[in-house]
C-alpha cells in the first residue's frame, strides 16, 4: 500500500522585471504572451494550454517530457486586480498522480520604470512526489522565463 504524507510549505519570491506594471501584467493575463514564457524546462513539449484570465476562470497547461511522463497544470483564478494582484489555486499532476495542492499570490508595485514582483506560493506536496524545494526552484526558472520574454519584448519594441 502506498505511503500518504504531505508537505505543508510556503516560499516568496521577489524580483525586479525590467518593465512597468501594466506589461508585466499582461505577461500573465494574454494567452500568447503567456505561452512565450510559460513552459516547462526546454525538453518539454506543450500538448495543451487554455487560459481564461477572468476570477473564476481556469487555466490548463499539459507538457510532456520526451519518452517521460506527462505534467498537468490546473489552476482556478479567485482574484485579480489590473496590475497589482493576482491569485490563483491550482493542482499539478505527474501522470495521473496528483503532486500537489497550492495557492499562489502575485503582486506587483511600481519602481520606476520596472516592476518589484513578489510571489508568495503556500503548497501541499503530496506523498513525497515532489516538495516545496522543487517547486520554488521550478518557479525561479519561470520568472526567468518571464524577464527574457518582457526583455526581448521590450528589444523589440525598440527597433
Amino acid at each position: 500500500m502506498p505511503s500518504h504524507s504531505t508537505e505543508h510549505a510556503t516560499f516568496r519570491i521577489d524580483r525586479t522585471l525590467p518593465a512597468p506594471p501594466p506589461k508585466v501584467f499582461a505577461a500573465f493575463a494574454d494567452r500568447e504572451a503567456k505561452a512565450r514564457w510559460f513552459v516547462g524546462p526546454d525538453e518539454n513539449s506543450p500538448t495543451d494550454h487554455q487560459l481564461d484570465f477572468r476570477v473564476g476562470g481556469r487555466e490548463r497547461l499539459v507538457s510532456r517530457q520526451p519518452d517521460g511522463p506527462t505534467f498537468t497544470f490546473e489552476a482556478e483564478y479567485r482574484d485579480i486586480v489590473p496590475d497589482r494582484r493576482i491569485v490563483y489555486a491550482y493542482d499539478m499532476t505527474q501522470d495521473d498522480a496528483r503532486l500537489s495542492v497550492s495557492v499562489a499570490t502575485i503582486e506587483l508595485e511600481p519602481a520606476g520604470d520596472a516592476t518589484r514582483l513578489t510571489v508568495t506560493e503556500q503548497g501541499v506536496y503530496l506523498d513525497g512526489r515532489d516538495t516545496m524545494a522543487q517547486r520554488e526552484q521550478g518557479t525561479r526558472v519561470l520568472l526567468d522565463q518571464l524577464e527574457a520574454s518582457l526583455v526581448g519584448q521590450l528589444a523589440g519594441a525598440a527597433r
